[in-house]
């Protein structure tokens, strides 16, 4: 329960202070349900794994890396940086690549599905048996991770995220989930898809370049006509320059994977 407590703790200040004084309570938990309902679903993950390890004890890395994970998503979603991001599209692109290169490589390296099966039971194959089905492709996690990214960083569904919350709610959806199995396909990558594992992190250090590159040059605010044109190239910098070191050091990681995969191939036999 303190889990819970602290998710709600870490919800905007806006939603707690006029809203309990200025409005009814049930007005409030109306206009808040999308932020009410994505803290619930992330105290249920949480507490679950907690309760799983339990019944299915993971190593102390493992566990410190999956808490870590939750406790920088609540903090990336539900704290001050997610009220900050709703006026400023630098901190709203730090909102994305904290979720998409710290919460989601992290958490498929804590390796959490063995805890949630072990509560659960089987019941709960079929939810994730064609997700990781798809994370045996590293070129099509890819692909479909890359084409959120561009969807939800054009001007129309950029605006749209701010202005609903539903629709931001299923935009942080959108970039976790697609994360997740993008690094769940290169990471946990088999020896015969190293190859297709590198590629997929070159396309996306290069599409993700190609993206920051075009907000940092950009002429003229592309998400608000009053913006802010060095906010929205600090956004892009922000996803030029450290979202591709990343990639980079998580492409280098892979490439000598299958170097080393090929020296063995071509090592004589004893």
């Amino acid at each position: 329960m303190s889990l819970i407590g602290l998710l709600l703790l870490l919800l905007p200040a806006g939603a707690q202070a006029h809203g309990l004084f200025d409005q009814g309570l049930g007005q409030l938990l109306g206009e808040r349900l999308p932020v009410l309902l994505g803290a619930g679903l992330l105290a249920v993950a949480w507490i679950g794994y907690a309760g799983g390890c339990r019944r299915r004890p993971a190593a102390l890395r493992q566990r410190l890396l999956l808490h870590g994970s939750f406790l920088l998503a609540a903090l990336s979603l539900f704290g001050p940086l997610d009220e900050a991001a709703e006026t400023s599209a630098a901190l709203h692109m730090l909102q994305h690549m904290l979720l998409m290169l710290a919460v989601a490589p992290l958490a498929v390296l804590a390796r959490p599905l063995p805890q949630w099966r072990s509560l659960c039971g089987p019941r709960l194959d079929l939810l994730w048996r064609g997700p990781l089905r798809l994370a045996r492709r590293p070129l099509a996690c890819a692909v479909l991770h890359g084409a959120l990214i561009w969807i939800w960083h054009a001007p129309g569904p950029y605006r749209l995220a701010l202005d609903n919350l539903w629709w931001h709610l299923v935009e942080h959806a959108c970039f976790l989930l697609s994360a997740w199995l993008f690094w769940w396909s290169v990471l946990r990558a088999g020896p015969r898809q190293q190859g297709q594992a590198l590629l997929a992190l070159l396309l996306t250090s290069m599409h993700t370049g190609l993206l920051g590159a075009l907000l940092s040059f950009a002429r003229v605010p592309l998400y608000r006509a009053t913006g802010d044109l060095g906010d929205q190239q600090l956004a892009g910098l922000l996803m030029w320059v450290p979202g591709g070191l990343v990639y980079l050091l998580a492409a280098l990681w892979c490439g000598q994977r299958c170097w080393q995969r090929l020296l063995r191939r071509r090592a004589p036999a004893p």
